[in-house]
This record gives structure tokens, sequence and C-alpha cells, in this order.
């Protein structure tokens, strides 16, 4: 999750690693010729439009890629606040609805296959309120995302069935994702008194904070052989600013238009700064190959947006822009094979609100 800035982030969905947000577009689409791959889109080899009104996100491959799971709050699908869906891998739903598999209740955030492609891992406030739970966007005119003490991580079965509860912590425990080997989650709380990231077993035992620094840990990742963690952050460091950081998460809020990517072994050691771009850089996920991170950003954007896809080799060397929209693109995520991307954007929404999640062939 990142932010707009100044203009009202209207883009931002948030990324689980956080919320969606509306768009406020000053601008307008640059003109798709015969397809919705604009011409200097190079590593999209063709590129599929899977949902069709409201705000869509975080949508994750099953281990053995034939599924999805992902976020929405499309009002025509009967949702007020975001749910998850489920949907095949060759599926689109322009005149038809995915089955919800989150228990319509709550605001949910940031679901993950498990390895035997049966289960899944989400965050959820339904213990707390059944209604959905407010969604401050402004704190005294800065742009804010809520961190709900109401979300606990849960595991479900595909028909919606919640068969475990994985954290029982006082706080936000929420942004849970599984290691590629299958063998660990990790995952943002804030039992600390800060949010961190922390590791644990698939059933929720030995948990282990990673992270320590003062700041905004989340939206975390793991490597395809399951070694490093990449993942966003605010380091707050002048007094102003960590009274600043620490005001608002006292109140349950993060001003997230200032984020860099880190990136450490999955134990949390040989931490390293991987982005100094500025604004906000954030939804990273590895390329296939693990010498490379695909992410969102607004660092070259003078008013807050647009957000494109760059990438960047593991050591911060040879940054290069992927897609070259004009509104948002985010929360890229690579097929366990390597041969697909999803991710969401603003693209071809007839100049609305809506974003949209988009399946694209890639080619190296």
């Amino acid at each position: 999750m990142r932010i707009l800035y100044l203009f009202l982030f209207a883009l931002i969905i948030v990324s689980c690693k956080t919320e969606k947000k509306n768009t406020e577009k000053k601008t307008t689409e640059k003109t798709i010729k015969n397809s919705l791959i604009y011409p200097e889109e190079k590593y999209f080899k063709s590129l599929k439009q899977i949902t069709f009104g409201g705000d869509n996100a975080e949508a994750y491959w099953s281990f053995d890629d034939k599924q999805l799971v992902f976020q929405s709050n499309n009002k025509n699908w009967g949702v007020n606040c975001d749910q998850m869906f489920l949907m095949n891998a060759n599926e689109t739903f322009k005149d038809s609805k995915p089955p919800m598999i989150s228990t319509g209740f709550g605001r949910t955030t940031c679901a993950y296959f498990l390895p035997d492609n049966k289960h899944f891992v989400y965050g959820s406030t339904h213990l707390k309120d059944k209604e959905c739970p407010e969604v401050p966007l402004r704190k005294n005119g800065k742009y804010v995302w809520p961190i709900y003490d109401s979300f606990d991580i849960f595991v479900s079965d595909l028909e919606g069935n919640i068969v475990k509860q994985l954290t029982n912590e006082i706080g936000y425990d929420a942004e849970a994702t599984v290691s590629p080997k299958g063998d660990k989650i990790v995952f943002t709380s804030t039992r600390s008194g800060d949010l961190e990231l922390y590791t644990m077993n698939l059933d929720g035992s030995d948990v282990k904070q990673i992270t320590n620094e003062l700041g905004y840990d989340g939206g975390a990742f793991f490597s395809p052989d399951g070694t490093k963690i990449i993942f966003r952050a605010s380091r707050p460091k002048t007094e102003e600013e960590i009274k600043a950081y620490k005001d608002l998460l006292a109140e349950g809020l993060v001003e997230p238009t200032d984020m860099e990517l880190f990136i450490c072994n999955a134990d949390g050691s040989d931490l390293k700064q991987l982005t100094d771009l500025g604004n906000a850089n954030w939804s990273p996920f590895f390329h296939p190959s693990g010498k490379k991170i695909l992410f969102s950003s607004n660092f070259e954007a003078e008013r807050g947006f647009p957000f494109n896809l760059y990438m960047i080799d593991i050591d911060g060397k040879n940054l290069e822009r992927v897609t070259h929209g004009e509104t948002f693109d985010a929360f890229p995520v690579f097929s366990n094979d390597g041969k697909k991307l999803i991710f969401s954007s603003n693209r071809n929404n007839g100049g609305g609100r809506d974003t949209n999640l988009f399946i694209a062939e890639w080619q190296d």
C-alpha cells in the first residue's frame, strides 16, 4: 500500500497489504489501439481483463496455478466492503459473479493459498463486528490508512468454512502470505506496539518477530526459494516524523505516502534497504528468477499519480519501468510457474473509478 500524495490518493487500493480506495481522475488513459497493452509494455505478450467493476485487488495464485483468490467490494456482487472471492485461472467476470469464500461479515484483507490448494489464510474483522468498519481517509488534511485492531488471521476452506484461527493477540494481525516452500507464513502485527513483521508455522505455532525498527513494516512476500523476504516500510527519522507516526498509530492509523522497499533473509537477518526513490514504493513481489523485484511506485509522479509497475534487481540496480499507464497499476503477482502475472489496474475502466484485475502472459 502506498499512497497517492498531496492529491487524494484516490487511486490506492490498499495492499494488503491494506485497503482499496477510489480514484480521482484528472488525466485520461492513453489511447489503447487494438489491445489493453500500451506500446511500451514489452514484458506483456498478452493481457486479459478479469473483472469489470468495483475495486478488485490482492489476487493470489494457488500453488498449482489453477485458481486465484482475491478481494473485491463490487456492490453488484452483494458486498459493502472487501470480501474474498474464488476464481479459476481461465475465468472472467463481465456478466457473472465468482463465489464468495469469506464469511460476508466485517472487512477482509490479504488472502493467500496454503500448499494443499484446498485452504487459504486471510485477515478479517468479523469477530469484533459483523458490520463493515468505517474507513477514515484523512487526518489533519493528510491521507491515512486504518489499521484495525479487530483484524485476526484465519484459515478457511474453499467453501468459506473457517477451520482455524491462527492469531488471537490484542491488536492488528493481517497481511499474511505463505512461503513457496510451504512451511512458513509471514504477517504484520502490532503486538509489540509497532507495525512489525512476524513469521509462524502454517498451524500458527512458533511465532517469531523478524523486524524491530520503528515504522510500518508490511506487505511482505517470500522469494521463490523461501530464503528471502521483500516488504515495504516507512522509517520516520526526525522527532516530528516519529511523533506524527506514533500519534497516528495510537489512533489505529498510518500515513502511507512515504515508503521504500526492504529485503532481508527469511529470519530477518541481513536487512537492507532496496529502494531510495521517494514517494510511495510498495506491493513488491519477486520475479520468478528470485533476482529481481516487481513493485508499484509513484516516484516519478508530480501530483501523486500515476502509479506504475517497475522492476529492480535485488541489489538495487537496473531500475526499469514495466507499465506505462496514466492512473494506477499495482499488486503484481507472478504465477508459480512464472508464466503469468496478475495485477490491478484502472486501465480500460471508461474513465471511472473501478480498479480491475488483469492477467498478462509474461515474457522476459
